[in-house]
């Protein structure tokens, strides 16, 4: 029994997990062997390419690619978009698809509308990309990062707000109230 919706004009190639509670919109193409969690929203004109791997709760804009090689864990947000690499160096005339790099979004990231990621780099947990961001390297866990390339530019909280960090090195969300330590270039929540 299906427990996910797909509208009409989806399409969705054989041997795909889709989990229960998940929103595929018009005109998306979901390829084979595709696993997708539960609760995903996948907005309209996405492809989702063979073998990507979206978490629980993953929320995917309009016009995004999502290119062999990804993996987002849960809680991920992908604006409307932006798009993954999954190739250092493509050209039309040679085929490099066992060239692919693996990219990996980690539990609540965000993505912003038109950013790019370079393949083969990890953006953190939590961490925040600025719309029409071009990520070419790694990206800390809590990291608030734009520009072309991308920059880091301070640090957010797991709600999305920048941190302040007094001269002990902690900073408190305006919006949750939980508190954050800055150790050696790292954020860690510790309440």
């Amino acid at each position: 029994m299906i427990q996910y919706f797909a509208h009409q004009t989806a399409v969705i190639d054989e041997n795909c997990e889709i989990g229960e509670g998940t929103k595929i919109w018009h005109f998306s193409h979901i390829m084979p062997g595709c696993r997708i969690g539960n609760r995903c929203n996948i907005g309209q004109n996405v492809v989702v390419s063979p073998l990507v791997v979206l978490g629980n709760n993953v929320k995917v804009q309009n016009n995004v690619s999502i290119y062999t090689g990804v993996i987002c864990e849960d809680d991920v947000f992908l604006g409307p978009s932006m798009v993954f690499t999954n190739v250092i160096n493509p050209r039309s005339a040679i085929e490099r698809k066992e060239e692919y790099r693996e990219t990996i979004v980690r539990k609540g990231a965000s993505i912003g509308a038109n950013a790019t990621v370079v393949c083969g780099n990890e953006i953190g947990e939590y961490a925040m990309i600025g719309a029409g961001a071009v990520v070419t390297k790694e990206v800390p866990s809590y990291a608030l990062v734009y520009g072309n390339p991308a920059r880091q530019k301070g640090w957010v909280s797991e709600y999305g707000h920048k941190l302040k960090f007094d001269n002990e090195g902690i900073a408190v969300c305006p919006e949750s109230g939980e508190k954050y330590r800055l150790m050696d270039n790292k954020v860690t929540k510790i309440g």
